[in-house]
């Protein structure tokens, strides 16, 4: 019945609009299905062919491929590629022994630095051309070395120098070759060996190295014909610089003696190079797998700003360069086309982001300013959005130290006054010559720090506008701009590994005494018991008065009895104490003493009795303390009173608990790491500028003696590993105002959070209304 036929219509609607989604994926799996068995069917072919291997007579496979490895199982002669589980064992029978694993995976996997750099130059044109060279290319390259025979009185600042001892130019040239070999073999893949009157692009040399493979023999450079030699066999000239593989230099290793015996040259290169084709059979190259060793050499009263030549313009290396003069205006020539080089590349990217941006669904309405600038940072909150700062020429009204208006000096200076004329300058180069702009004032300025693209600025400018009939006009504009964040760079730094000793330094007062039971518990769980390269010293700091009654009564009498426990349970472990009577302890005062006990190279941990010590803190401390170049002064992870936090609920169970209720204490100097050498040059600095006035002592902490008497880095961090229990600490008032101020702000600010304090005050005001 017609009835009937429409809800049987209906039903099918309906189930064809449920279907509709999956239509296209049932279509896929008939479509696959269906050309995997027409591709079988190909496959098998007739009935006729037998199948490889059939009635006993082996198949022939293309390539030489065996049948295991047809069927997808590796044969015989593929091991390499059939996993291997390989189980781990321990002999009981043997003692554990803690397997020491490197800190960085580069250096377990065994990679090398890129590129070596040595520069052969003479006592002579040391404190010239060599001092010219490291101006010009020290910068770029990650590992310079000067080599020489003889060195003069005084090598200039910033050199690593290395002396022979010999001015020969063939020995100065094996000494080199084996020095690098002995010394730097193993670290780098390529060698660059110039001299000091050579000028070369760093850029340029690194951009080749990039390009060349890592597993050949290369000698490259440009190619010279032996004097009376063979015509086909070519040297590297060592004025125009020349490259070296790793390989290549540890298989001349071997035959350098011998060279150095049979083979007699005047030219230290020409001898390399003999030696390199007689026991290597390698000849240089002047270009290799599509790069080209680009060299031009100068001629006598050069104008570097004057040469146009194709040659000259894409040179890398350029000899000779007989003085200073010439080699500064040779780099300030090259930078120039650099820099050039680099403004065009960015133009023509600009250009095809633009053009790229238009196809996508955003359209322009998507493009970024500046162009290429990654977008600025999105907070998904209230709490994450980024304060601009307001300043003007002379003040800037969000000071570090918290106060609402300080005077605008140092780097901030340097920087509003670099971006203000930089604004004027490109408000120039646009609009002249209809219009030329001088600054008058700046009536606002504005600045964040966005992570995601750099510093923001946006400057509201009185200008001064003059036509080009001379007629002028004030006007205010606002600009903005952009200094992106450049190229991240790894600086390097000296290598600390695990085996370093920590000394820990305890300062102890009668105000302390609750506390030591908890630390040294902690020290002996974290440190004794896991065999950690930990040693630990106690300071007793006595009041006169109580100094004068420990005949009677020693006030420290259960800490030493504790310590005394220590050293019965582990029977190699030594816990030296040392007693000193004072009224006020001077952080400083306290250092000396430990200082003078201790050898030079001894790595302090400066810590505190409610620290609780564990192997992560101890491991930081020595990779972020490097002698005679960095400190550590940790910011520890201050818990707050429970008493406020919790209100009579139940605490944090253990202390395990990673980063619990309580703040970061940066008023807290109390904890550092630094080596005792660095310590006693800072010192010995102090003490020369004070001239024994010892009250100047008592109102500074080891932090202000390294930071205005040494000249290394001062390395200040949360630290999430060092956790101290809330505590109301005991403010000395005899100390500085400042110290003494800093005391009070960490006791405030370690009492609890803004809630907390809020919802304390609430239930107290609640109780008294009631």
């Amino acid at each position: 019945t017609p009835p009937r036929r429409a809800r049987a219509a209906m039903r099918l609607a309906a189930l064809m609009a449920a279907l509709r989604p999956a239509l296209p994926l049932l279509l896929g799996l008939s479509l696959g299905c269906s050309l995997s068995l027409l591709r079988a069917s190909w496959t098998q072919g007739g009935g006729e062919e037998q199948c490889p291997g059939a009635a006993g007579r082996p198949a022939a496979f293309p390539d030489g491929a065996r049948p295991e490895a047809a069927e997808g199982v590796p044969g015989p002669g593929h091991e390499d590629f059939r996993p291997r589980i390989v189980p781990y064992y321990r002999d009981p029978n043997k003692p554990y022994k803690k397997v020491l694993r490197t800190r960085y995976i580069q250096t377990e996997l065994g990679f090398h630095e890129r590129l070596f750099v040595a520069v052969l130059t003479s006592r002579a044109t040391l404190g010239t051309l060599a001092v010219a060279v490291n101006r010009t290319v020290s910068q770029h390259f990650p590992r310079l070395l000067y080599f020489t025979g003889l060195r003069g009185p005084k090598v200039p600042h910033g050199m690593v120098l290395v002396a022979h001892g010999d001015e020969r130019p063939i020995w100065l040239m094996y000494q080199t070759v084996l020095y690098i070999h002995q010394h730097f073999g193993s670290d780098y893949d390529w060698f660059y060996i110039m001299q000091d009157d050579t000028y070369a692009q760093a850029e340029q040399v690194k951009a080749l190295v990039t390009h060349l493979s890592i597993n050949q023999d290369v000698y490259l450079g440009r190619t010279e014909e032996f004097i009376g030699g063979d015509e086909q066999a070519r040297y590297c000239h060592g004025g125009f610089g020349y490259l070296l593989s790793r390989s290549l230099l540890l298989k001349l290793r071997p035959h350098l003696d011998s060279c150095r015996n049979e083979i007699l040259s005047v030219r230290p290169d020409e001898w390399l190079g003999r030696c390199i084709i007689d026991f290597l059979g390698i000849s240089c190259v002047s270009h290799l797998q599509g790069q080209h060793y680009h060299t031009y050499e100068l001629s006598k009263n050069t104008e570097p700003e004057k040469e146009e030549q194709e040659e000259f313009q894409a040179a890398l290396a350029v000899h000779p360069v007989p003085d200073m003069t010439l080699m500064y205006r040779l780099h300030k020539h090259f930078s120039r086309i650099q820099l050039e080089k680099a403004y065009q590349e960015i133009q023509d990217l600009q250009m095809q982001i633009r053009n790229l941006t238009a196809l996508t669904p955003a359209g322009e309405a998507g493009l970024t300013w500046p162009v290429g600038i990654n977008a600025p940072f999105l907070p998904k909150s209230r709490f994450e959005v980024i304060s601009w700062d307001y300043f003007t020429e002379q003040h800037l009204f969000s000071c570090p130290d918290g106060s609402p208006k300080c005077e605008l000096s140092g780097a901030s200076k340097a920087d509003v006054s670099e971006i203000m004329e930089w604004a004027v300058e490109q408000l120039n180069q646009r609009h002249q010559p209809l219009l030329r702009f001088s600054k008058r004032q700046l009536l606002n300025g504005y600045r964040r720090f966005d992570p995601m693209r750099g510093m923001e600025y946006t400057l509201d400018l009185l200008l001064e506008a003059v036509t080009q009939k001379g007629h002028s006009h004030l006007l205010a504009k606002r600009v903005s701009l952009v200094r992106p964040l450049s190229k991240v760079e790894i600086i390097p730094m000296p290598y600390v590994t695990e085996a370093t000793r920590v000394q820990l330094v305890l300062p102890l007062t009668v105000q302390d005494l609750d506390f030591v039971a908890n630390f040294l518990d902690m020290f002996a769980m974290n440190t004794l018991d896991t065999h950690d390269n930990a040693l630990l010293t106690l300071l007793f700091i006595y009041h006169p008065y109580d100094a004068q009654r420990v005949s009677q009564v020693d006030v420290f009498a259960g800490v030493k009895a504790m310590v005394g426990e220590l050293e019965k349970r582990y029977a190699e472990v030594k816990i030296p104490w040392i007693s000193v009577k004072t009224e006020v302890p001077s952080q400083v005062k306290l250092m000396d003493i430990v200082s003078k006990k201790h050898p030079v190279d001894t790595l302090f941990f400066l810590a505190s009795v409610w620290t609780e010590i564990n192997m992560e803190f101890l491991n930081r401390c020595r990779m972020n303390t490097i002698s005679n170049w960095q400190v550590f002064f940790p910011v520890h992870f201050q818990e707050f009173n429970p008493a406020l936090v919790y209100r009579g609920e139940q605490t944090a169970s253990s202390s395990t608990d990673f980063l619990r209720d309580g703040h970061f204490d940066r008023h807290s100097f109390a904890e550092a790491c630094f080596y005792n050498s660095d310590y006693m040059a800072a010192r010995t600095k102090l003490a020369a500028e004070i001239l024994d006035r010892d009250e100047v002592l008592e109102s500074m902490e080891v932090f202000d003696v390294f930071l205005h008497y040494s000249g290394l880095h001062l390395f200040r961090a949360v630290e999430p590993g060092l956790v101290q229990k809330y505590t109301l600490r005991s403010c000395n008032p005899r100390l500085s105002e400042e110290l003494y101020h800093r005391c009070v702000l960490s006791n405030l600010e370690g009492l609890a959070s803004r809630s907390h304090l809020a919802m304390a005050l609430f239930e107290q005001e609640q109780a008294n209304s009631t």
